[in-house]
């Protein structure tokens, strides 16, 4: 029963990423840790939980109006959240990686920003 236990436990704190995978094993291993375990989400309310946070991301961002957040693309996996797309000035891209993090389940930020440079040069 210990063993069990302690597999149950590995489980529960497990990345839900993992899981969203598809794989029968994950799926299989996932029931075990369900009880009372708020990890043991499907796959299906892990992607509603992702667009979330990715719509949080770009909320925040939207209240800064000196960055055109409509040429930022963002991911978000059970909180780690990925910046691609440009911004207008170089001092924008730690700023944009900033405000990220600072939103609510953003546990991580990968920055992949790059600087638009203008049309013609």
């Amino acid at each position: 029963m210990g063993v069990a236990a302690s597999v149950a436990a590995m489980l529960a704190s497990a990345p839900v990423g993992v899981w969203a995978q598809g794989s029968e094993t994950a799926g299989a291993s996932a029931a075990p840790a369900a009880p009372g375990a708020p990890a043991a989400s499907t796959p299906k309310e892990v992607r509603k939980a992702n667009r979330a946070l990715s719509r949080k991301v770009y909320a925040a961002l939207a209240k800064h109006k000196e960055i055109e957040a409509g040429s930022i693309s963002i991911v978000a996996r059970d909180g780690a959240v990925t910046l691609n797309g440009t911004v207008t000035d170089a001092s924008q891209i730690d700023t944009v990686a900033a405000i990220a993090k600072t939103v609510p389940g953003v546990k991580s930020v990968t920055n992949r920003l790059s600087v638009q440079r203008p049309i013609g040069e």
